[in-house]
This record gives C-alpha cells, sequence and structure tokens, in this order.
C-alpha cells in the first residue's frame, strides 16, 4: 500500500507546498549554480575561475570573487539551504509555552541557588 501523503505531513510539520517549495528551490538552485559556475570559468581572472570551480559550495565563492554572476548564482542554493534548515527546525512551541518554561527554569535556578545560600 502507497504511503498516506496527508501522513506522512502531520509527522514531519510540513505542508505539501513547502515541501513542494524546498524541491523545486534546490533543482533551480542547482542549474544556476551549474550555469553561473560555467560562465565564470570563461574569464581570464583567476579569482574568478576559482569561484566557478567552488560554485558548489554557497558563500566560499561570494566571499573569493564577489561578482554579478557568483552572487546571483549562489542566492538560490543559499535560500534552499536555508528553507531546508528551517523545516529541519520542525514546528516549535507558541510564545507562551516558551514564557512558561523559561519561567519554571529561573524559578528552579532561584530555588537551587537559594537551597545553596542555606546549606552553607
Amino acid at each position: 500500500a502507497a504511503p498516506d501523503p496527508a501522513a506522512s505531513s502531520a509527522e514531519d510539520g510540513m505542508t505539501w507546498w513547502y515541501r513542494w517549495l524546498c524541491r523545486m528551490a534546490g533543482v533551480i538552485g542547482g542549474m544556476s549554480c551549474a550555469f553561473a559556475g560555467l560562465w565564470n570559468c570563461v574569464t581570464i581572472n583567476p579569482l574568478n575561475i576559482a569561484a566557478g570551480v567552488w560554485m558548489m559550495m554557497a558563500v566560499f565563492p561570494v566571499m573569493l570573487s564577489l561578482t554579478l554572476t557568483t552572487l546571483f548564482g549562489n542566492a538560490i542554493a543559499f535560500a534552499t539551504g536555508v528553507l531546508y534548515g528551517l523545516s529541519a527546525l520542525g514546528k516549535k512551541g507558541d510564545a507562551i509555552s516558551y514564557a512558561r518554561i523559561h519561567q519554571q527554569q529561573k524559578q528552579m535556578d532561584e530555588e537551587k541557588l537559594t537551597g545553596d545560600l542555606e546549606g552553607q
């Protein structure tokens, strides 16, 4: 039997459109890096050639040779990494839950501190 897409979406907390957005960004980013890397290698400047070869990483070529080709060629690949990183975080609790946990942790720290002071 085929897995239910709604069940898998509920498991990882990603909607179907966000999953497709990540996939499309990955495909477009890969093609963008390949084209921009090839275009960078067609120059005489050795830094541009090195940046074109290193187009597999998103930040290093931009730092090596800051040109429009390296910047736009790697922007989509960098955005794909950000999207996948955000999807790895998944759904998190709301602000009220965080405030409650922070308050409980602060209270436990204060109790531990006063217990240490009383024990001395």
